[in-house]
């Protein structure tokens, strides 16, 4: 009896041998011969039909340092306390930094530095932004502040990147006498994008004559879905030089992270490949 099933084994394992030999045949007959030219990137290429086996040398795409285009210190309405800002653009339009690394200088009319801190942030291909530090604390009156980009992490984007669609509008400026607070500013903010938000930070900018800035604010908003409007409010407690004469507004969402994306029916969603 253990011959039979042996011998029955013996059989099937030919059989199967022999199955498996004729289908990697057919496959091996009929697979597409990989190319320089099949718009696939295997061999051994360095990017999509090029390098490596292909003659076809492949374009190098020099990525840009960001730039600082203009930074600045406000007065953050507590003694000693003031909130620094910088304006950073991204130059590079296929390329995107998850993770930049800079370090903030505030310095006296000496040219001492009172206030150094280090932070992180994200930046979108192409994008300008706002960066800024609040309520840095330092008993001597700072009068300069400075930006240093100590580091990048870069990521390259295809052709189809899009931006979160996120708006705010009806920005309004009000000085208030409720003897509680100096000032307000409010406004709408409406994601238009097809993805529901965990979170999504919203900075407030005051501006005066000749777009100075005059004072600074934020607030982060929670589950945020795809067309929902939420209203923002944001106070200032005391009083500040200038007058007010226009009021903006930055929406910001680190897609470089898969947690600021909610789940639908139980499934994670991505905002995009890149």
């Amino acid at each position: 009896m253990e011959k039979i099933k042996r011998k029955k084994i013996i059989i099937v394992s030919i059989y199967l041998t022999i199955f498996f030999l004729l289908v990697y045949s057919i496959y091996s007959i009929f697979r597409k011969k990989e190319t320089c030219f099949d718009k696939i990137q295997n061999q051994n290429e360095e990017d999509v039909d090029c390098g490596g086996v292909c003659q076809k040398k492949c374009e190098k795409i020099e990525v840009q340092e960001l730039v600082v285009e203009k930074t600045g210190i406000v007065l953050a309405g507590l003694s000693g306390r003031y909130d620094f800002y910088a304006e950073i653009y991204n130059p590079n339009f296929s390329f995107g930094s998850k993770n930049f690394e800079y370090e903030i200088s505030l310095k006296n009319s000496s040219g001492e530095t009172v206030v150094s801190k280090k932070g992180n942030n994200f930046i979108l291909p192409g994008e300008k932004k706002y960066l800024i530090e609040m309520n840095l604390e330092s008993q001597d009156a700072p009068i300069l502040g400075e930006i240093k980009i100590i580091s990048s992490e870069w990521v390259q984007f295809n052709q189809y990147y899009e931006s979160p669609k996120l708006k705010v509008t009806n920005k309004v400026y009000n000085k208030l006498s409720d003897g509680t607070n100096f000032s307000e500013a409010k406004g709408l903010l409406k994601n238009d994008s097809e993805f529901d938000f965990s979170t999504i930070k919203v900075q407030i900018i005051l501006l005066g004559e000749n777009e100075k800035v005059l004072a600074l604010s934020s607030t982060r908003m929670n589950t945020v879905k795809s067309g929902e409007e939420r209203d923002f409010r944001v106070f200032w407690p005391s009083q500040f030089p200038g007058e007010v004469l226009g009021v903006e507004a930055q929406s910001e969402v680190d897609i470089f992270s898969q947690d600021v994306f909610l789940k639908r029916f139980y499934k994670s969603e991505n905002f995009q490949r890149y």
